[in-house]
């Protein structure tokens, strides 16, 4: 039987959905055709998502190989509406006209322009202070006119120039693929003025290509000796505080009792091989896109062993592809690791295995409750379950890779949200990230201290690609959002009313 609370629970998350559904399609009306097949595109991907918890919710279990073949099903789908979206895009831009007036289109004060860029610094508004806030040697004229002549009518045309901080903003018309455009310009920009310059091709406010160059001695600058003995020292303590959760697990204190380490070891390797795969494949996947990665600054934590790690680019982001292929490689790998240790210890479980689990444990995740529900079957109904270690491991490199993953300023979800939609949706989905950690935080001070630490450290977006305007092709933006819901399912916790329907804890 339902209950009152999860009565209003069950609609007041129905009604949540269909806000959000409601809203997506209204902002889409105004985009015509386009907008509604995007706006299909994300409610064809999470149907099933949405399906399987709807009939959750009301206490029917869907088998999840239906649920997967649901999945395949609407990813299809859903690539099959990205190419027609692209190819109506590409229709609509053949019928704009090739080439703006200049003298059409009235001229507000440069610097109002500035500020409104997304991928720029902001500087003063008002135009009796813009001198006063002057603090940059404008671009030489010498190299100024070597930057025009590398533009053309086959890439971009160029019809106004804006002095920007030692560089330029270029405004103009757009004449081929941005990623082949971005190609050439920064071959002919190298050719001319070696590497002194970076050509960024970003959208402006009126969602017209705009280039913007700036002097290289700006790019991200590799991590200092001092920031390397951190990274050392915060190692050291996430090992100690790995051995303290060890030690929790199975009823003891480590730094009371730290000669009992060889019984928290076996835990404290299976975290670091989730750990130590997050940051390789984030490492690997750096490499093969000739960008470099910041060494991991490790957060050690008392009750989990680690939050996992925070990185920085050490240079500039060719594109939001790479942005995407490097942020999510790291939860993926820990991702996958942690799914095969938790599945492998649910199937190695049985009466006697060494750890023995409140049912609360189960409760504590929609995803781990019903695995557990779907593999030990009628064991879930005692109070206590016999676990076998791999279990625990699995479902702390759950929790670890889906705390990677809200989407927030610079965390793994953070960039994965700003390369497949942009700076504006990713400075969105920080905000209502704090909101729902700031609640969160009411009934657990993990949250708080979570939210303090991105606060702190990574709450301000990537910075711009080199080339903005490519987005990431549909593939990828699938598992951006596969990769979001798994997140959500992993940290959303179960109902007392749901946890007694699949009859965990009796």
């Amino acid at each position: 039987m339902y209950t009152t609370s999860e009565n209003t629970t069950t609609v007041i998350v129905a009604l949540i959905a269909l806000g959000i559904l409601g809203w997506g399609y209204y902002r889409a009306r105004s985009y015509g055709k386009t907008g509604i097949l995007a706006w299909l595109q994300s409610v064809v991907l999470m149907a099933p998502w949405l399906l399987f918890f709807a009939l959750f919710a009301a206490g029917i279990y869907i088998n999840l190989v239906l649920i997967l073949f649901l999945l395949i099903a609407c990813t299809a789908l859903y690539i099959y509406l990205g190419r027609q979206l692209r190819i109506i895009a590409a229709q609509e831009a053949e019928n704009k006209p090739d080439i703006e007036s200049i003298s059409n289109s009235s001229k507000p004060d440069s610097t109002e322009e500035i500020t409104k860029l997304p991928n720029v610094e902001k500087i003063e508004k008002e135009e009796e202070k813009k001198e006063e806030t002057l603090e940059f040697i404008p671009i030489p004229t010498e190299d100024l006119q070597k930057v025009k002549d590398i533009f053309g009518v086959d890439t971009f045309f160029a019809t106004e120039t804006i002095p920007y901080q030692e560089g330029a903003i270029f405004k103009g018309n757009l004449r081929g693929e941005p990623e082949t455009v971005h190609t050439k310009l920064s071959a002919k920009l190298a050719e001319k003025l070696g590497d002194r310059y970076r050509l960024f091709l970003l959208e402006s406010p009126e969602a017209k290509p705009v280039v913007i160059i700036l002097p290289s001695k700006s790019d991200p600058k590799p991590a200092t000796t001092s920031q390397k003995i951190l990274a050392v020292i915060l190692l050291l303590a996430t090992i100690a505080t790995s051995f303290e959760a060890g030690g929790l697990l199975l009823g003891f204190d480590f730094f009371n009792e730290p000669m009992r380490y060889q019984e928290a070891l076996p835990v404290v390797i299976g975290l670091w091989i989730v750990l130590a795969g997050h940051e390789i494949a984030h490492q690997v996947l750096a490499k093969r896109h000739n960008v470099r990665f910041s060494w991991p600054l490790f957060l050690p934590a008392w009750q989990i062993g680690s939050f996992g790690s925070v990185n920085r680019f050490e240079s500039m982001i060719p594109s939001r592809k790479v942005l995407f292929d490097v942020a999510f490689a790291g939860p993926a790998a820990g991702g996958i690791i942690s799914l095969a240790m938790l599945l492998g210890g649910l199937l190695l479980s049985h009466e006697g295995s060494l750890f023995q689990m409140p049912a609360e444990f189960f409760r504590a995740s929609v995803l781990v409750g019903t695995l557990a529900r779907a593999i030990l079957g009628p064991a879930v109904h005692q109070n206590i379950v016999d676990v076998h270690p791999l279990a625990i491991m699995g479902w702390l490199g759950l929790l670890i890779t889906a705390i990677n993953l809200m989407p927030a300023g610079q965390l793994d979800g953070g960039r994965i949200v700003q390369a497949v939609y942009g700076r504006k949706v990713a400075g969105r989905a920080t905000f209502f990230t704090f909101v729902v950690l700031a609640i969160a935080s009411l009934v657990n001070p993990l949250a708080l201290y979570w939210a303090i630490i991105i606060l702190v450290l990574q709450r301000n977006l990537e910075r711009p690609c080199l080339n903005e305007l490519t987005e990431p092709d549909d593939a990828r933006a699938a598992l951006c959002l596969l990769a979001l819901f798994l997140a959500i399912a992993t940290l959303f916790p179960l109902t007392p009313g749901l946890a007694g329907r699949l009859g965990i804890g009796g």
